[in-house]
C-alpha cells in the first residue's frame, strides 16, 4: 500500500506544480480532485503513513522569486476543504451545529482564478501579494494589481489597516480576446482563463497585464484595524460602500437544505456566467464562530468548497468542420446534435488535431459523450463504440487547405497541421504583421489595428499592397483609418524608408516555411541577391549553414509558386531592395550557434543576439546537440541544465563580452 501512496504523492506534486507554479495544467480539476481523494482515503486507512510533506497536509503552490519580491504573509492564505456530494455538505452543516449554537452560513460562487491579497494603509493600496506557499510568503505583484480595473487604489471610508483576499480572474470575452491576439502574433495560446490570469498577474511588465483586462472579486476580509464586523456579510457591505467588488449573489442560510438549494442555484447558473467558476463555497457567517471553530495547518474548519461533478450528455457527431487560424494551423471542430450542459445549449467542441481524433477514434455518425467540468468550453470525453453505426470511416484531416486549396503539412515534432501558403486569406493579417515587424521590414507605427482595418476594407490583400498604399493617401486620410494627415504621412514615410532594408529583412518577412531571422541572414550573405536565391537548386541551398533538404525544398517551392513570383515582381517594381547591403567584415562567430538564457546584466538578450549575428554567428532559442555555446545569465533555468547534460560550453556574460572585444 505504501507504494501506491508514494506514487500518488509524486503524481499530485507534479500536477500541483503544473497548476499553481507553471500555470499550465495537463489534467482537468476533476481528475486532480480524484487523485487527491484516493490519497486521502489511503492515508485515512493507514494514518501511520501520513507525513508533513504529503500534498494532503500542505497548501499547493510556492512563491516564485522571479515573479517579484517575496513578501511574508500577515495572515495565512489557506486552501479550502473540498467536498463532492450533498451528504458531505450536510455533514459539514451538522458538524458546525454540534460546535456552535444556531450557526449562519454564507453560500457563494468559487471563482476559478488566482488568489490575491490586498493591503490598504490609511485607505491607500500599499501592497498586493499572491498566495505563494499560502503560509509563509507570496510574491509582490503590486504594480500589476494597480492596473486591474476592479482593484481600488483608495478607499472612500479609510481605516488604519485593511487586508482583503480575493480572486483574480479573466472573463471569457477577455480570454478570447487575448488568445486571438496571441494567435495573430504567432505566440502560444492559453489553455483556459485561469492559466491566462495567473500568468498575466506574474508578468514583469504591467503594460501586458493592463492590456489583458483582468478582473477581481474580493471574498474575505483577512485583517482590519479601526473597525469591527460581526459577520462576513457585514464586511461585504463595508467593502461595497468603498467600491470594492465582492462575490456576486451570495446567499445567507440557516439549514442544511437551504445551503444545498443555494449550491444547486449556483450550479444552474454556472453555464450562463461570463466567467468560469469551479464550485460553491459554504462558510460560517459570524466571525466569532470562525474563531471558535479554528483552522488546521492547511484549511479553515469553518468553510468547505463544493465541487460540481462534470455534467455529461450523449449526442451524435454530425460533422467535422475545419478552420484555419491566422498562423495557418488547421483546427478540426466536432459538430454534434445540440445538448444542454450546465444550463446552456452546446453543439460544437474542438477536436484539437489529428492525434486527438486518432486517440478517440472518432467518426462522423458516432455517439459521443460531451461534458463540462465547471468550465464554459464543452469537451468530448469518449466515443460509445458499441453504438457505432455500420459504414463509418476513420477521419483524416485533408492534405489541402480548406480555405485556399494549397497543400498542408504536419509540422515536425508537433501535432499541428498547417497550410503552407503564405498567401492564404486566413493568414493574411498574421503574414502582414510578420512582414512589418522589427525583425523583418521594421515599419514602425504599423500596428495590428491598422493592419486589421486595412485588410477588412480591401487595401491589403498581400504584402506587396503595403507599397501601393501611397496611391490611396487621400482616401486613407478621409476615412481616418490611420489617423489624420500627419499620422498617415508618417506611416507612409516609414513604408518608403523600409524599401532600403537589407535582403535579409525582406526574406524574414516573406513567411517562407522554416526560414526565420537567422536563416534569412545566412541566405542573404551567401546568395547576395534575390535573383540568385530564386534560381538556386537544392544542392546549392543546402550548402548554406543550417539549411537542410526540408528547408531547401520549402525555399524552392516558395519561388516556384506563381503568386509569390508576382508579389516579388511588384515589390521590385515598387523599389524594394532585393540585394544584400550588409558588409560583414568580422566573421569570428561564423558557423557557431549560441543560446542565451537567464538575465544579462549589461545588455538585453535581444541586443546580445544582434551582436552575435553581427559577427556571423547564430542566436538560437533552444538547446540542441548543434549548440556550440550557452550564455548563462542570472536565474538561468532548464536550458542551462540541458546544456550541462549535453556537455556544451557554458559562457558567462563577461566571457561573451571578452570574445566580442
Amino acid at each position: 500500500m505504501n507504494q501506491r501512496i508514494e506514487e500518488l504523492r509524486k503524481i499530485i506534486a507534479y500536477h500541483s506544480d503544473r497548476y499553481y507554479n507553471m500555470d499550465d495544467p495537463e489534467i482537468t480539476d476533476y481528475e486532480y480532485d480524484q487523485l487527491m481523494l484516493e490519497l486521502k482515503k489511503l492515508e485515512k486507512e493507514h494514518p501511520e503513513e501520513i507525513t508533513a510533506d504529503s500534498p494532503t497536509q500542505k497548501v499547493g503552490g510556492s512563491a516564485k522569486r522571479e515573479a517579484g519580491i517575496l513578501v511574508r504573509h500577515r495572515v495565512p492564505m489557506l486552501s479550502l476543504q473540498d467536498v463532492f456530494s450533498k451528504e458531505e455538505v450536510v455533514q459539514f452543516v451538522e458538524d458546525m451545529r454540534a460546535q456552535i449554537e444556531d450557526p449562519e452560513f454564507v453560500v457563494e460562487m468559487k471563482i476559478d482564478g488566482l488568489s490575491l491579497g490586498l493591503r490598504y494603509e490609511e485607505g491607500n493600496l500599499a501592497l498586493a501579494v499572491t498566495r505563494g506557499d499560502g503560509i509563509v510568503q507570496g510574491e509582490d505583484v503590486t504594480e500589476n494589481a494597480k492596473v486591474i480595473k476592479d482593484v481600488k487604489k483608495k478607499l472612500k471610508d479609510p481605516v488604519p489597516y485593511l487586508e482583503v483576499r480575493g480572486e483574480v480572474y479573466m472573463t471569457n470575452k477577455a480570454f478570447d480576446d487575448v488568445n486571438a491576439r496571441q494567435e495573430l502574433l504567432g505566440k502560444k495560446i492559453f489553455a483556459n482563463p485561469r492559466n491566462c490570469a495567473a500568468g498575466t498577474l506574474r508578468q514583469l511588465d504591467s503594460k501586458i497585464t493592463k492590456e489583458r483586462n483582468l478582473s477581481m472579486f474580493v471574498f474575505n476580509i483577512q485583517e482590519v484595524h479601526g473597525k469591527t464586523f460581526q459577520t462576513h456579510t457585514e464586511g461585504y457591505e463595508y467593502l461595497k460602500k468603498n467600491g470594492i467588488k465582492v462575490i456576486e449573489d451570495y446567499t445567507v442560510c440557516k439549514t442544511a437544505e437551504e445551503v444545498w438549494q443555494a449550491i444547486e442555484k449556483i450550479g444552474e447558473r454556472r453555464g450562463n456566467l461570463p466567467y468560469d467558476i469551479d464550485g460553491a463555497v459554504v462558510k460560517l457567517n459570524r466571525l466569532a464562530d470562525r474563531e471558535t471553530v479554528g483552522e488546521t495547518s492547511k484549511v479553515p474548519r469553518w468553510a468547505v468548497a463544493y465541487k460540481y461533478p462534470p455534467e455529461e450528455k450523449e449526442t451524435t457527431l454530425l460533422d467535422i468542420e475545419l478552420g484555419v487560424g491566422r498562423t495557418g494551423r488547421i483546427t478540426p471542430t466536432a459538430v454534434f446534435a445540440p445538448v444542454k450542459l450546465c444550463g446552456t445549449m452546446v453543439s460544437r467542441a474542438t477536436l484539437h488535431n489529428q492525434d486527438f481524433i486518432d486517440e478517440l477514434d472518432i467518426r462522423i455518425g458516432d455517439t459521443i459523450v460531451v461534458y463540462k467540468s465547471g468550465e464554459i468550453i464543452p469537451k468530448i470525453k469518449r466515443v460509445l463504440k458499441e453504438k457505432r453505426p455500420e459504414g463509418t470511416v476513420r477521419y483524416q484531416i485533408p492534405s489541402i487547405c480548406p480555405v485556399c486549396g494549397e497543400k498542408t503539412v504536419r509540422e515536425e515534432d508537433t501535432a499541428d497541421t498547417r497550410c503552407t501558403s503564405p498567401n492564404c486569406p486566413a493568414q493574411l493579417e498574421r503574414h502582414i504583421i510578420n512582414f512589418v515587424s522589427r525583425d523583418a521590414m521594421d515599419i514602425k507605427g504599423f500596428g495590428t489595428a491598422y493592419i486589421e482595418e486595412l485588410s477588412r476594407q480591401g487595401y491589403l490583400k498581400d504584402v506587396a499592397d503595403i507599397y501601393d498604399l501611397r496611391q490611396h493617401r487621400e482616401e486613407l486620410i478621409e476615412k481616418g483609418i490611420i489617423g489624420k494627415e500627419k499620422n498617415t504621412d508618417k506611416l507612409l514615410d516609414m513604408i518608403e524608408e523600409s524599401k532600403k532594408n537589407d535582403l535579409a529583412k525582406l526574406l524574414t518577412g516573406l513567411g517562407i516555411l522554416n526560414i526565420g531571422k537567422a536563416t534569412a541572414k545566412a541566405l542573404a550573405r551567401h546568395f547576395k541577391t534575390m535573383d540568385a536565391l530564386e534560381h538556386a537548386d537544392i544542392e546549392e541551398l543546402t550548402q548554406v549553414t543550417d539549411i537542410g533538404e526540408v528547408s531547401a525544398s520549402y525555399i524552392q517551392k516558395f519561388f516556384q509558386d506563381e503568386k509569390n513570383r508576382q508579389i516579388l515582381k511588384r515589390l521590385k517594381e515598387n523599389g524594394v531592395n532585393m540585394e544584400s547591403t550588409e558588409i560583414a567584415e568580422d566573421q569570428r562567430f561564423f558557423g557557431k550557434t549560441f543560446v542565451l538564457t537567464g538575465t544579462l546584466l549589461t545588455m538585453g538578450r535581444k541586443e546580445a543576439a544582434e551582436k552575435i549575428e553581427k559577427f556571423g554567428g547564430k542566436a538560437a532559442s533552444a538547446v540542441s546537440k548543434k549548440t556550440d555555446y550557452i550564455v548563462a545569465g542570472e536565474n538561468a533555468g532548464s536550458k542551462l541544465t540541458k546544456a550541462q547534460q549535453l556537455g556544451i560550453t557554458i559562457l558567462s556574460e563577461g566571457e561573451l563580452l571578452e570574445m566580442m572585444k
